[in-house]
């Protein structure tokens, strides 16, 4: 390693990559760099090498906050997975076993590179709720439905190296990797000395931002981009601008980190920081706590940035003792991070791209919707927000319905007092989400806010289904010892689990006389949670408008039971002796949960709470499964498959070229998703995935969704092209998963045309317009393209990780030219296509195209081939990353 320096502490010596020496040789200034720049930086320098040049560490050395140029080569210090996204990539290591040992090598040479932990916390779902044993039947129907995958992954766990899973009833992966994860600066012993670097990881949840609150650069990639770092590979990105948060002020009472991060939302938004880095800093940084920081750095996908970084400073230490880390861990976190300038300096403000400042004096309490986080509504303007919103035009402010909506109701046909329901009506309040949980300040403050509503007679309406969902047990330590929890059960937020459940979908059934009651009348109801999310149809099927609020905010609207009253100035209810109770009568002051807080969450309550966390659950403990290096597939498995990603693998390399009489797939307009190419949600009855569901025997009520089935290639490539709003343009009119079979014209779904073409030996093109994979990223989009035979793509633009993980499964991204569009070109999706590809392309090299119609006539015209790296190159050389990595093994 260039650049090495050591460091001495409490007799032990420690090897370090000196930032300050590299940027010495480079003619740079350490001092303007951003600290995640200098994160970056470290990282690269560290890692110089075959995916790595000079070039590399000089752009960043030299970061041009302006303009930035080139590309970062990331190397992650580690990985984590949630259940639904992790699955998939775990089946792909365990396949990579079975290829190499058809090649002749060992199963064991195909192990992760760097520590990857896999977090179960997507699968419980919020069956029972408002009761004791709420917990322990969710718990258990958890366990059913998913009884294929956890075998799996409990094979995983005992077969890889370096591969940890956290069970279920533990936690949600962010909080957990805050709480307990991640040691911010990690030691690694290399050949007898001991090597010091910063934590930094991907994650395959948009939510990985979360970390960047302890100071750990870290965001949320697709399942091919992890695959890719567990197995030592970098990713590719464009050097990022870095946009600079100014916190100024303090927070007005009453306001919560819940209320600065809708705040920070919004702002972000409008100001475009998609794609970027923010980074916090300002007087009054050490203002915030790391909770705070945390619940902001969560909501970075919202406001649109790769991550929301926070120095480390004094609060991350004090944090790190709070939660139970080491004294030696602390220290040396310390000495590191001062030593290699990654200490934040309030006295020093580095040169951003932009600074944004936000005075904490301005924030308000808020909540966010009725569609999107960014949508941000001052608590005072709810009611008034959701009453225009009935009347707005259809788009994320509004429903498109008429002024009578607002009258409609609707009555609840069972014998409890509260039978009648009323549009803008709580049908759904859920403590949720690791976004807030993790944060002790409002978990209490929704707490003492139960308590003192509870004191006061208050209840909350037999319609409202409450839940309190934490992402860690520490959260029910503080509640019960502090003796709030029963306050809060008393309200029905009973504790349901610990995983996400409401802020994904998992929200399980309302009553079925109140699904019977909102369908009768089609009213218009609303749910109100501590998430990140609330995008329609996310929460629940039946509920279309949906609220971000901080965890006591929660509580309040539960007890109004609707967001058509102003808690501002309307009471919450009526108390025992028949007086109104406004909200701010039991709202709790800050120095109240303050002292809470100082009593009741503590270094040895994190302690016993991560005590067991890998062996804690006895349900999870009992799984039986096999030991073998090899997984041992069952062939009736309609979760767990091995996919066909090696199938003719040899150690040589194939003969790559020109690829010949292609058939358009599909034709697609601009602003294709990845939610429109990849399967999500349930699985339609009379779809490509749902017919081979009941051929394999299954019930539609076990259909189950394709996030549960992500394992499975045959579910997910069926499922590919399946969204019922894809327009397929071969097919004039139409919605979903249909097109035209071009050698005999007749219409089939895309999955049944794409086995005809693969039967006779003819590739797939899919012509697209503009930000082609735009949206999250989704490994399926890739991953289903190429199953289904997909050779290129040919699109206007494409979308940064989508084109990526194209690449990275051996499929083309070609660009059209100079304003070419497939309209401008006169191309109608019928022609058939030659790519004259050559065996040694070059980076961004233009690639001529005939397409030829079915009379013969041929348009010629020239593309750009988007291998953006060399390492582009090298993966389509292999037909994709994988075999790349396999033939590695074997060389």
């Amino acid at each position: 390693m260039h650049w090495k320096k050591q460091l001495k502490l409490n007799s032990n010596e420690y090897d370090y990559c000196a930032i300050a020496d590299v940027v010495k040789e480079y003619n740079g200034n350490l001092a303007a760099l951003p600290y995640s720049i200098r994160v970056l930086l470290e990282s690269v320098a560290r890692h110089l090498g075959e995916d790595v040049t000079e070039e590399n560490i000089d752009t960043l050395v030299n970061w041009n906050p302006a303009t930035p140029q080139g590309v970062v080569p990331f190397k992650p210090a580690r990985v984590v997975l949630q259940d639904f996204t992790g699955v998939p990539a775990v089946v792909d290591l365990a396949a990579m076993r079975d290829a190499i040992v058809s090649l002749g090598g060992n199963a064991s040479d195909i192990n992760p590179e760097i520590p990857v932990t896999l977090v179960v916390d997507h699968s419980v779902q919020v069956d029972a709720s408002g009761r004791p044993e709420a917990i322990a039947i969710n718990t258990e129907r958890e366990f059913e439905r998913n009884q294929e995958r956890y075998q799996f992954l409990k094979w995983a766990q005992q077969s890889f190296n370096d591969f940890e899973v956290v069970p279920p009833e533990t936690g949600i992966i962010h909080q957990v990797n805050i709480e307990s994860l991640s040691d911010v600066v990690i030691s690694k012993d290399i050949d007898g000395q001991t090597l010091l670097f910063p934590d930094t990881l991907q994650g395959t949840d948009s939510h990985t931002t979360m970390i960047n609150g302890l100071g750990v650069l870290g965001w949320g990639v697709g399942g091919i981009e992890a695959e890719a770092a567990i197995l030592g590979e970098a990713s590719f990105f464009p050097t990022p601008e870095v946009i600079g948060v100014e916190f100024v002020g303090s927070f007005p009472a009453g306001t919560t980190a819940t209320d600065l991060a809708l705040a920070v939302t919004e702002r972000l938004r409008k100001e475009n920081v998609v794609g970027k880095f923010v980074e916090y800093f300002g007087t009054s940084y050490s203002e915030l706590s790391l909770a705070d920081r945390a619940t902001l750095a969560n909501m970075a996908p919202e406001y649109g940035a790769t991550c929301g970084f926070c120095p480390i400073d004094e609060e991350t230490l004090n944090y790190m003792a709070t939660t139970g880390r080491s004294p030696e861990l602390i220290e040396l976190v310390e000495a590191y991070a001062k030593e290699n300038h990654l200490f934040y300096d309030k006295e020093v403000v580095p040169t951003y791209t932009k600074v944004i400042t936000i005075d904490l004096g301005d924030i308000q309490p808020s909540l966010a919707g009725p569609k999107r986080p960014q949508d941000r509504i001052t608590l005072s303007n709810v009611a008034e927000d959701f009453d225009q919103s009935i009347q707005a035009p259809v788009g994320p402010k509004g429903f498109g319905l008429p002024a009578e909506e607002l009258e409609k109701s609707a009555e609840i046909k069972w014998d409890k007092e509260d039978n009648l329901i009323h549009t803008g009506d709580v049908l759904l309040a859920a403590i949720t989400s690791c976004t807030n949980t993790s944060n002790p300040f409002v978990m209490l403050s929704a707490g003492l806010l139960a308590k003192n509503a509870v004191e006061k007679g208050l209840k909350v309406p037999a319609y409202v289904k409450t839940s309190l969902a934490p992402g860690s047990k520490i959260v029910t330590s503080y509640l019960t010892k502090s003796g709030l929890l029963p306050y809060l059960e008393k309200l029905g937020f009973y504790l349901v689990g610990y995983g996400c459940t409401t802020c994904i979908g998992n929200s399980g059934p309302l009553d079925d006389a109140i699904s019977d009651a909102i369908q009768d009348e089609q009213l218009l109801v609303s749910s109100v949670l501590s998430g990140n999310r609330n995008f329609e149809g996310r929460i629940h099927p039946l509920i279309k408008a949906n609220y971000l609020a901080s965890p006591p905010l929660v509580v309040a609207y539960a007890l109004a039971g609707t967001v058509r009253k102003d808690l501002t100035t309307e009471p919450l209810g009526i108390d025992k002796n028949g007086q109104p109770v406004m909200l701010n009568e039991i709202w709790p002051s800050a120095e109240e949960v303050q002292e809470c807080i100082q009593k009741y969450v503590s270094p040895d309550a994190f302690k016993e709470a991560y005590s067991h966390l890998f062996d804690a659950n006895e349900r999870w403990n009992e799984i039986e499964t096999t030991t073998s290096d090899c997984y041992e597939w069952e062939e009736e498995s309609t979760y767990i498959a091995n996919p066909p990603f090696f199938e003719g693998l040899t150690k040589e390399l194939p003969k790559q070229g020109t690829l010949e009489n292609l058939h358009v797939l599909a034709k697609l307009a601009d602003s294709v998703t990845t939610d429109h190419i990849s399967p999500a949600g349930s699985i339609g009855l009379d779809s490509p995935a749902g017919k081979y569901l009941k051929e394999k025997g299954v019930t539609y009520r076990d259909f189950n969704s394709f996030g549960s089935r992500r394992g499975n290639h045959e579910i997910m490539m069926r499922g590919t092209f399946g969204n019922i709003r894809l327009q397929n343009q071969l097919v004039p009119g139409s919605t979903g998963s249909v097109t035209r079979y071009l050698p005999t014209g007749e219409e089939m779904s895309i999955y049944d045309a794409a086995m005809k073409y693969q039967e006779n030996n003819i590739g797939g093109i899919v012509l697209a317009g503009k930000d082609y994979g735009m949206g999250s990223s989704r490994d399926w989009a890739a991953k289903g393209t190429q199953l289904l035979g997909v050779k290129a793509v040919l699109a206007e633009s494409f979308e940064r990780i989508h084109r990526s993980n194209l690449v990275m499964m051996g499929v083309v991204p070609l660009e059209y030219l100079n304003g070419d569009t497939a309209e401008s070109l006169g191309l109608t999706g019928e022609e058939t296509f030659d790519i004259f590809l050559p065996e040694e392309p070059e980076v961004k090299q233009l690639i001529d195209v005939i397409a030829k119609k079915a009379d013969g006539t041929e348009i010629r015209f020239t593309t750009r081939l988007r291998f953006d790296a060399p390492a582009d190159i090298r993966y389509w050389k292999n037909q994709g990353i994988l075999p790349m990595v396999i033939r590695k093994k074997m060389a």
